[in-house]
């Protein structure tokens, strides 16, 4: 890459997430399905980052579907364990957003699990739609 061009810069954040008892197993592990929660959570502080919100969103007619979830678990996490989700759009188009997961333990910064979805953006009807300017978001 020429000295001239910079990388672009993507979207991503950063949230602390301790795995609460409801969470678990009997063997006191985070059961699978609870990580997806823990996904949507990372879009929603990024969009909120950004100066959106889902709630105005969806007041404005625009709804964010998941078409697409891939999910690798590496190691598991305990109960109270503390968690970092670092959350980034990797692609976006004018009708969906990719997205990028890396779950840590953050004490010991080992890698729990990594993920992607893809989500898009319908009306009321469920008919795909374009995302709304209002975003601000450079396409990727």
């Amino acid at each position: 890459m020429p000295e001239s061009e910079s990388p672009i810069e993507r979207p991503k954040c950063s949230l602390t997430i301790r795995v609460r008892y409801v969470e678990c197993d009997p063997m006191g592990y985070l059961h699978h399905s609870n990580y997806l929660p823990y996904f949507e959570m990372g879009r929603t502080e990024l969009l909120r980052q950004s100066g959106a919100n889902y709630r105005d969103l969806e007041e404005q007619g625009f709804f964010f579907v998941v078409a697409k979830i891939a999910v690798n678990f590496r190691r598991p996490a305990r109960y109270d364990d503390p968690l970092e989700l670092i959350t980034r759009i990797t692609r976006q188009t004018h009708v969906r957003i990719d997205h990028a997961y890396e779950l840590y333990h953050q004490e010991s910064r080992l890698l729990l699990a990594t993920a992607e979805t893809t989500i898009a953006c319908v009306d009321h009807q469920g008919k795909i739609t374009a995302i709304p300017e209002s975003l601000g978001a450079k396409r990727i």
